[in-house]
């Protein structure tokens, strides 16, 4: 007993003094981001190029906010494209059927997706290992078989259109705006993450990933923790799919499926688990390398899957983190 809450105390004491040069990492990383996003447009004026960076950065928001909960807190999830599609459809519904404002739809159907979230990942929370994996899966496949079979409600298999999103009067359209503003809502995404995982909360939920029972012994609260981890992720992935619906103008149960959840996932172990800036990496890597590879027709998905095998065997920690580890080995 007294070993194991040794052992959560020396995890706290390892990321205590690391916490003021986390924070000028985190603010560099968001420099940086800062300095992509504004010269993607200055290289770019191709429509279809704004388009792939707006899918871009949609697929970061969802991947920062499960990496809290993958990387950080150690649950896996294969049902997050469920709350994207509730957080899409919620908003769509709201704003189509019941004329809300876009913007109040987005935030109430967000909201929606977070109590959700709270009420089911109560019981779904205290599984482990692959019996969590298929509760989170189960979760998705309700709701993805839900969108798909209510037709008088969500369109079923044909989806539903979703009107244009407008603020204070002024409708917002065009890849150039939606770039901008996608792009700001990313800053801000990863802007709270990096601030959370800085935070006693941040340390909190990496003592749970390193030993459940020495943090609990600690004097964390670990089902707490995992819930909000859990409740954060599912408001990160429903803003996200609102405002995808909004983008795209139209909604199909695709945006629910599982594999949609399976290519998030991919994202985060791609990019590198508890890394923030190494899921908009993966995020961003696995969005354009599948328009790269449309030339190669009936050899595309072959050569995906060759390129995501060979880079989980040369780095296995995932792209940012074994990157990090190699320029420090340089250095010194």
């Amino acid at each position: 007993m007294d070993s194991s809450a040794s052992s959560a105390a020396s995890v706290f004491d390892a990321h205590a003094p690391a916490l003021p040069r986390a924070l000028l990492r985190g603010r560099g990383g968001l420099v940086l981001l800062a300095l992509v996003v504004l010269l993607v447009p200055l290289l770019s004026r191709n429509a279809y190029v704004m388009d792939v960076a707006i899918l871009v950065a949609l697929n970061a928001i969802v991947c920062v906010g499960l990496n809290l909960l993958i990387g950080y807190a150690g649950q896996i999830s294969l049902g997050h494209a469920g709350f994207f599609a509730l957080g899409a459809y919620g908003s769509a519904l709201l704003a189509a059927r019941y004329h809300w404002p876009a913007t109040l739809a987005l935030a109430t159907a967000t909201a929606g997706v977070a109590l959700l979230a709270f009420v089911v990942g109560k019981p779904i929370l205290r599984l482990k290992g692959h019996y969590l994996a298929m509760a989170t899966l189960g979760l998705g496949i309700i709701v993805s078989i839900v969108i798909a079979t209510e037709d008088g409600v969500t369109g079923g298999p044909d989806g539903m259109a979703v009107p244009p999103l407008a603020i204070a009067g002024v409708v917002l359209q065009g890849e150039r705006i939606w770039y901008w503003i996608v792009s700001a809502c990313l800053i801000v995404a990863v802007w709270l993450a990096t601030n959370l995982i800085a935070s006693p909360i941040g340390r909190s939920l990496r003592a749970l990933h390193t030993s459940e029972l020495a943090a609990e012994l600690a004097g964390i609260d670990s089902a707490r923790q995992k819930l909000m981890a859990f409740v954060v992720s599912a408001v990160f992935a429903a803003f996200a799919g609102g405002l995808a619906g909004f983008y795209a103008g139209f909604i199909t149960p695709a945006k629910a499926s599982f594999l949609h959840s399976i290519e998030l996932v991919t994202m985060v172990v791609f990019g590198g688990m508890a890394s923030t800036f190494g899921a908009v990496v993966g995020a961003a890597v696995l969005t354009v390398l599948p328009q790269l590879l449309t030339g190669l027709k009936d050899y595309e998905m072959v050569v995906f899957g060759a390129l995501l095998m060979a880079t989980m065997i040369f780095f296995p920690r995932g792209v940012v983190p074994t990157l990090a580890a190699l320029w420090r080995h340089w250095r010194s």
